[in-house]
């Protein structure tokens, strides 16, 4: 990895620390939500150095655009764009954009459809998922309809849908155990 990878990881790493810390304090009054496990990643992102997984540059790349409108047909390697059709206005990510996005923070290439890319890198069973492979969802037959970015623990980070942003969520929730279609680890 080379020495601006890493200075830009020591950036979105202070940055995530910041977000997180606003994240926790908004989340706190009505139930005790579960402690995501970014802070804890980042942590391990920071000791690694030069020995960072893929999947672990993925991720963090994936963090730094927490916020970002969904947009559909959005992103590219670049970071976020104007969509396509009904996100044609809009400037961001659709979910398949952003994984490409990330990945590509970690020099390897997806393709920016869904299906494409659960058809890409290997398959992973559920309980061998590290931080960065990539979680598929919904379309019962047929391709994925949605995918995300496994980041630890229950918690994935994603772009959901139009008149959302990107976010990080608990995937151990009905509605993502019931779709869950598999996962894949890129590269």
């Amino acid at each position: 990895m080379t020495d601006r990878a890493l200075q830009w990881l020591a950036l979105s790493s202070g940055l995530l620390a910041i977000l997180l810390t606003a994240q926790t304090i908004a989340a706190a009054p009505a139930q005790a939500a579960p402690r995501l496990p970014i802070a804890l990643l980042m942590d391990k992102i920071r000791k690694a150095g030069k020995d960072l997984t893929r999947g672990q540059v993925a991720a963090a790349a994936a963090l730094t655009q927490r916020g970002v409108a969904f947009s559909w047909g959005g992103g590219s390697v670049k970071g976020p764009t104007l969509g396509v059709g009904r996100g044609a206005a809009t400037k961001g990510f659709d979910c398949s954009g952003l994984t490409l996005y990330a990945w590509s923070r970690a020099g390897i290439r997806l393709s920016h459809y869904t299906g494409a890319q659960f058809r890409q890198g290997r398959r992973i069973a559920l309980a061998a998922r590290r931080t960065g492979d990539l979680l598929f969802f919904g379309g019962r037959t047929g391709d994925p309809t949605h995918v995300a970015l496994f980041l630890g623990g229950n918690f994935m980070i994603h772009a959901p849908r139009t008149g959302d942003v990107v976010k990080t969520t608990n995937f151990a929730t009905p509605y993502y155990r019931t779709t869950f279609r598999g996962a894949r680890r890129p590269g």
